[in-house]
């Protein structure tokens, strides 16, 4: 567990805060502020930092801290950027505890009491939970059978293991995130991957990370990511991240021989992968494009040799 600097586990109605980072999604935003406005354990603080410039969520959360009676801090960070986003709203935070949820999903009423309540069971300094995809009806037949949207899952109460850590349902004790100078590293704000390092970083310090089953947040997946070039982009730029942070150790110490082989083995799994894209086509469309899928993540792995850089979080 921590120890230097950091204060004991506040587990008798420690204050709550849940933080959102928004940008361009207001009807989706307003959602998941009722939905935390309805929940058993109701937050003592929601923050929301808009990475819009012009500040283009500030009506919904104004209507909407007119409604509750907990603290709603709205702020804008105007620079292209997830990490410095997600740090002013540690800043802004003010709880025991911080939520974190993405402005596209959706809690269920128990969600927060149940990230607590496994804080304390398992005596934790954090929690990861699902996030479950709602795919719609409409959707092509090959999403729905291929199920790329889902991610994997940890036995009840399990330490996380690094390559399982993401954000988008995580609950974390304050004292951990406070005592890092920069909690989200910048480097990786337009890209992704500011998630993934924080929570390593914090684990080797010490902290231990659980996942629990029973505080899953939901997320309706948006018509615009319902395609193949969405899902090979994400996969794509999953492999760039993958390459730059195990390259780096940040998944664990890299010697010689493994920087050696890194790229090679990437080359011979983009070839299967690209092989296998094409053969199982006729056993269906989902068998396919996981294949392809799974190629652009190699592709993904490989480009950084020259410099490329898909960028999640720049201006559209």
């Amino acid at each position: 567990m921590l120890q230097e600097g950091l204060q004991p586990h506040a587990y008798s109605r420690p204050k709550l805060s849940v933080c959102i980072a928004t940008f361009r999604r207001n009807e989706r935003l307003r959602a998941v502020l009722d939905d935390l406005a309805r929940q058993v354990r109701t937050p003592d603080q929601v923050v929301v930092v808009d990475n819009e410039p012009g500040g283009g969520a500030r009506t919904v959360v104004e209507a909407y801290r007119a409604g509750v009676s907990f603290p709603v801090e709205y702020d804008v960070q105007p620079e292209p950027n997830i990490s410095l986003t997600r740090n002013r709203t540690v800043q802004l935070a003010r709880g025991d505890w911080i939520a974190f949820i993405d402005d596209d999903e959706r809690a269920p009423p128990e969600w927060l009491s149940e990230l607590l309540s496994a804080a304390d069971r398992y005596r934790a300094d954090g929690v990861l939970a699902p996030v479950v995809p709602q795919v719609p009806p409409s959707a092509p037949e090959w999403i729905r059978r291929g199920r790329f949207y889902e991610f994997a899952r940890q036995s009840e109460g399990a330490l996380v293991p690094y390559n399982f850590m993401r954000f988008g349902n995580v609950l974390l004790r304050a004292a951990p995130l406070l005592s890092e100078e920069v909690p989200f590293d910048p480097s990786y704000g337009l890209t992704a991957g500011e998630d993934t390092d924080l929570l390593i970083r914090l684990s080797r310090k010490g902290a231990k990370i659980v996942w629990c089953e029973r505080a899953s947040v939901y997320e309706p997946v948006e018509p615009r990511r319902l395609s193949l070039r969405f899902l090979s982009l994400r996969a794509f730029s999953g492999g760039q991240g993958f390459a730059r942070y195990a390259l780096a150790g940040g998944y664990g110490p890299v010697n010689g021989v493994d920087r050696a082989v890194f790229f090679p083995k990437a080359l011979v799994q983009l070839a299967v992968c690209s092989f296998m894209a094409l053969i199982s086509s006729p056993f269906g469309l989902h068998h396919s494009a996981e294949w392809f899928i799974k190629a652009s993540a190699n592709f993904g792995k490989l480009s950084i040799l020259w410099g490329a850089r898909h960028l999640i979080y720049g201006r559209k």
